[in-house]
Order: C-alpha cells, then structure tokens, then sequence
C-alpha cells in the first residue's frame, strides 16, 4: 500500500476517533491519552523520560511511522525535529494542533 493512501486512511481514522471520543478526551493530554495504552512505558523506557528524547521519538515512530512517511507538513522536519518538538505531549491537549506559526515567521522562516 502507498505511503499516501496509508497516510489518508490514518487521518480518515483519526478524524473519526475524534469526533467519537471528543466528549471524554478533550480534557485529556496527549500523554493522559497515550498512558492508557500500557502506563508511561508507552512512551518511556521505564517510565522515565529519557535526557535526549530519543527514545520516545522512536516510540512514537513505531506507531505513527517516521516523518519522512507522513504528509507535506511533516516531511521537511525530518532529520531536524522529533515529534515531541511540536506535540508536547504533556501539554498539548487531544485534538490539538501546532501551527506553523508556532515556529515560523509568516509560515516559511524560523523566528
């Protein structure tokens, strides 16, 4: 199957999961989301955070593939960002997204 259609079928999923659990999750981290699939572990070796993030951004890559498999925002972050750059996880709320602007001036230059 295509990266592309694979990419598609995610996000049609993901979009249906939202809308049907987005009375009980959007209070919730996407950690607090997460850490229902099997405790910080999900995330952490141990349940701890590692020093460099690395560990978590393979963690996250396992489920959700790497960023030079996803669509055209994430492509040009790969080999530069790990995932938890943009989606802090312990902060940003499910259903939440970054902007560009989160990092970049008018959408094409880092601040």
């Amino acid at each position: 199957m295509s990266n592309k259609l694979l990419s598609a079928l995610f996000a049609a999923g993901f979009a249906v999961m939202m809308m049907s659990s987005a009375s009980f999750a959007a209070d919730e981290t996407l950690a607090e989301f997460h850490v229902e699939m099997g405790g910080c572990e999900t995330c952490h070796a141990d349940g701890e955070p590692s020093k460099d993030g690395a560990y978590e951004f393979e963690q996250c890559q396992s489920c959700h593939g790497s960023l030079a498999e996803m669509d055209e925002n994430h492509k040009p972050h790969d080999g530069i960002l790990m995932c938890a750059d943009c989606h802090a996880p312990h902060e940003i709320k499910v259903g939440e997204m970054p902007t560009c602007d989160t990092c970049h001036d008018d959408g094409r230059v880092a601040k």
